[in-house]
């Protein structure tokens, strides 16, 4: 076999040279250095163990994952710790405001003219040592809860919107960015965390402090606590309802900037190589640039409300203390309010306009939280355009017969991609998809698959709708090789594995042995436990669609869809691929979408398609005796050469 000569100049170049290491095989590093090794070993021995995941996945959320996302209803599931929160917010703004009454009390009690006593300030000063000490150990619990309850809540929240991605359809990922969908489970829920770890809870103190604060003026002194609210609080509630609505524009355009920041920097990364090759990369640069000014505006838009509000806020609050300075001083002279009373009052003066201040930055948090609420909200709200229906049932061991029933589609409704298709497939039939591109050849499989439901007609698997059986028991007996398979960051075991993750190890080494990977593999550093990297980029194109093929042969579908599988290789590689093929299709209904012939000639039945619906239909001789338009497409590739280079290849 030609495999080392042929495939050796791919990205599987550096597997030549036998057992040998990675380094030495010009393999990225994926391991653990050895100098590093003993003190990995060691921290892994310290940590602590984890109980087992109980998690399971159902296409229909659960009464719970239904439950609209808001604030409340994160926090709900976590009722003690609210609770025990809130308690602890109570105990620490109480304890906080008992420093201005000790402060009335030692001055009217030790220290005016006839009341001098050294043991009641001595006792006050003890006193206020204590409160300070209790609220210092109230402040440290109430911490040491919220970062609790904040690290619960956030776990649920990542939990449920990845778990939301793995029910959505391919249509909704192929309309929205990767990295916008990145934003929602980084920086938004970050967000979040950082809202109810620390906003919340200082929210909930500030208010409670002004609320208390209000109660104790007004049992300081009724009448310079009704100036207050009277001259203060309108001015303050007017300007907090404008910033409310300011900063909501301002920190909602933020989270949509965030996410097209993100977005555009994971397509560069992700096509850096074609970038390279069309020294893309100033023009990629001034790019990013505007996407990144675009956020810089938004975020410039947000600082100059709140550079607006806050000091505003820090205006009203002087104005309104000088004011009130001026009424409680008549009122002193006029012998109606003690000197004490006046001190205390102006020190709960001075704390009611503290918490405002924090209240400003405080709110910012609660609105960058509020507006990443919003923005996953709307994504837990978007339904799956293919989902099960209530009461779907598992679908029975099938033979493999697949009809298309007067079928219609179209990815938008208005322009349909096909229009009343009707095909049969029988069991362990393989059939081939022929046309020019855009005719709706992997349209057609994806229907079969059901990643796509009809705009009309049906789709019927051994006469079973496949609508209304649960998409589990349907994706386990069909298997989908892609025309350019996607390998994850790990092993080549564990890849191969991916579809039955308890395949066992003959099994394993069955599919090895049936597709043709032996020899790769035995070339490979550590065998199958030889680490791949992401989407593969250490293997050839055809090494990594042999994986794939092996990995549906170990999945035992009982339907195999193939989508170009062979399109994107050398010839020499192609005869590899189909040799597999060949042990693959055995005894399965195939769908092959092909746009060489040679892999279509292996069908036994070639379908053609072309303008939205089917245009002939049989064996690969009698549509070449009815010279229609699957004769004038193998003229043509006999024309190109096509049946000299299978020959060179075979």
């Amino acid at each position: 076999m030609a495999w080392g000569g042929g495939w050796g100049g791919g990205g599987g170049a550096g597997f030549g040279g036998g057992h040998v290491a990675s380094s030495s095989a010009n393999l990225p590093f994926g391991g653990i250095p050895t100098e590093l090794q003993a003190g990995a070993s060691k921290i892994l021995a310290q940590e602590p163990p984890h109980e087992p995941s109980h998690l399971s996945f159902s296409q229909l959320p659960s009464e719970r994952e239904r439950r609209r996302l808001t604030l409340p209803s994160m926090l709900w599931d976590y009722k003690r710790w609210v609770v025990l929160g809130s308690l602890l917010v109570i105990v620490i703004s109480l304890l906080l405001q008992s420093g201005p009454r000790l402060t009335e009390y030692a001055i009217n009690r030790g220290m005016v003219p006839g009341h001098h006593s050294l043991k009641v300030i001595a006792t006050t000063a003890v006193v206020f040592l204590v409160v300070a000490l209790l609220g210092t150990f109230a402040q440290r619990s109430q911490a040491i809860v919220t970062g609790k309850l904040a690290s619960r809540v956030m776990h649920d929240l990542r939990i449920r919107v990845f778990t939301h991605y793995q029910r959505l359809s391919l249509d909704f990922f192929t309309d929205e960015k990767a990295g916008v969908l990145m934003s929602r489970m980084t920086s938004d829920i970050e967000n979040l965390q950082q809202l109810i770890q620390d906003g919340v809870s200082q929210f909930a103190l500030q208010g409670l402090t002004m609320i208390v604060i209000t109660a104790v003026l007004f049992t300081t002194n009724v009448a310079l606590a009704t100036w207050t609210i009277v001259l203060v609080v309108p001015i303050l509630f007017a300007f907090t309802i404008w910033f409310h609505h300011a900063s909501e524009r301002g920190y909602l355009l933020s989270r949509d900037r965030i996410a097209n920041v993100l977005a555009d920097l994971s397509e560069s990364l992700y096509g850096i190589r074609v970038v390279t090759a069309n020294n893309r990369q100033r023009r990629n640069i001034v790019n990013h640039r505007h996407v990144v000014g675009a956020y810089r505006d938004a975020n410039l838009y947000t600082g100059r409300v709140n550079a607006i509000y806050g000091p505003v806020t820090i205006m009203i609050g002087i104005l309104g203390q000088a004011l009130l300075l001026g009424i409680g001083g008549r009122m002193v002279l006029h012998h109606q309010l003690s000197i004490g009373a006046l001190i205390a009052f102006f020190l709960y003066l001075n704390r009611f306009f503290q918490p405002i201040q924090l209240l400003v930055q405080q709110y910012n948090a609660l609105q960058q939280g509020r507006s990443s609420i919003i923005r996953l909200r709307e994504l837990l709200e978007t339904p799956p355009s293919v989902d099960e229906i209530v009461g779907a049932t598992t679908l029975p061991a099938i033979a493999g017969r697949i009809t298309f029933e007067n079928v219609s589609f179209g990815y938008d409704p208005t322009r349909l991609v096909l229009r009343d298709v009707n095909l049969e497939i029988a069991p362990g039939e393989s059939v081939a998809f022929v046309g020019p591109t855009g005719a709706g050849k992997s349209t057609m499989a994806k229907l079969a698959n059901r990643f796509y439901d009809p705009t009309s007609g049906r789709v019927l698997l051994d006469g079973i709708d496949i609508k209304t059986v649960t998409l589990h028991s349907l994706r386990s007996q069909l298997g989908v090789v892609p025309q350019e398979p996607f390998l994850f960051a790990g092993t080549m075991k564990q890849n191969l594995r991916f579809g039955r993750p308890d395949a066992t190890d003959d099994e394993l080494e069955e599919a090895i042995d049936v597709v043709g990977l032996r020899e790769l593999v035995e070339r490979l550093p550590n065998g199958i436990d030889t680490v791949v990297h992401e989407r593969g980029q250490t293997l050839s194109a055809g090494e990594r669609q042999l994986l794939a093929l092996a990995r549906a042969f170990l999945a035992r579908p009982r339907v195999l869809i193939l989508d170009e599988a062979t399109s994107s290789l050398d010839l020499q590689s192609e005869t590899v691929i189909e040799r597999a093929l060949d042990r693959l299709l055995e005894g399965r209904s195939a769908i092959l979408i092909a746009h060489r012939l040679t892999t279509a000639q292996r069908a036994d039945r070639i379908v053609v398609i072309d303008q939205g619906g089917i245009v002939e239909v049989g064996t690969p001789d009698e549509l070449l005796r009815h010279e229609g338009a699957y004769a004038t497409m193998y003229a043509a590739w006999l024309a190109s050469g096509g049946r000299d280079a299978t020959r060179e290849s075979a």
